[in-house]
């Protein structure tokens, strides 16, 4: 049927009848998924002059990039995941709290900051049930937005992994 130009589909496309499982996964290469998520935070900085001396807030930006290699049906790694592993391993030191307070001891730059959190996916990614499930899943980028127009970024070739 059309509707002003517009088709509306009939029937959904059914496993097995119109698509083959095999088909699912249309290549071997590795791709990158991108996810992004913000939170509120509230730091100071040390040895530095200037109005970030003070304690003072930030809605922040963290942007992700995870590649991997599609599995049978096609995805590298589920956005779903990305989410479950950033809500329950690294957002609850970051939102809504006093950065100073909850990450390691260090300067609360957005310099180390996006290094911390790099490492605290990469971490999660690399655990035995992960590992297996998302075949070759690792972090390429994590880019942190401090204010809208002003990032730090950590990309892997710049880690030095042992």
């Amino acid at each position: 049927m059309e509707y002003f130009g517009f088709r509306v589909v009939e029937g959904l496309q059914k496993i097995d009848k119109d698509i083959k499982s095999n088909q699912l996964k249309y290549h071997n290469k590795r791709v990158l998924v991108s996810k992004e998520f913000t939170f509120d935070a509230a730091h100071h900085l040390h040895c530095y002059e200037g109005k970030c001396k003070n304690l003072h807030g930030h809605t922040y930006k963290v942007v992700f990039g995870i590649s991997g290699y599609v599995n049978e049906i096609g995805i590298s790694i589920d956005f779903g995941d990305i989410k479950d592993i950033w809500k329950t391993e690294i957002e609850i030191y970051l939102d809504h709290r006093y950065l100073n307070e909850t990450l390691p001891p260090m300067n609360t730059t957005a310099e180390n900051m996006v290094v911390w959190i790099f490492e605290k996916m990469e971490e999660a990614l690399q655990t035995e049930e992960r590992s297996q499930q998302y075949k070759g899943a690792r972090v390429e980028f994590v880019r942190l937005y401090e204010t809208p127009t002003s990032y730090a970024e950590m990309r892997r070739e710049w880690m030095e992994f042992e």
